[in-house]
């Protein structure tokens, strides 16, 4: 796989109390990740970027949800998500990867 196409899978981490317990609990790391992703570049990307093992990655497509306001409707933006199981005795700190 090219470099610059996993440099561009992952967008974010998603960092909020469910990916914290995941984090704690099952060592797993979530991310949104590009629509057309798949479980090995999303591998890859976290290998290369993170310098981790990764024993698996689950992903889950979630749909945008339709809003209304007043008389005009719209919808949120669909959000691809990529859930990753490291190996035992690895971690990623966001904090400390960030400076």
């Amino acid at each position: 796989m090219k470099n610059d196409r996993l440099y561009s899978v992952l967008l974010a981490p998603i960092v909020s109390e469910k990916s914290t317990m995941l984090a704690e609990k099952h060592n797993q790391v979530a991310f949104r990740v590009l629509p057309s992703a798949t479980k090995q570049e999303v591998k890859a990307a976290v290998e290369a970027l993170f310098k981790v093992q990764v024993e698996s990655v689950s992903i889950l497509n979630r749909k945008g949800k339709t809003k209304r306001f007043g008389r005009f409707t719209g919808s949120r933006g669909s959000v691809r998500k990529a859930y990753v199981s490291l190996k035992p005795g690895q971690e990623i700190n966001f904090l400390q990867e960030a400076s």
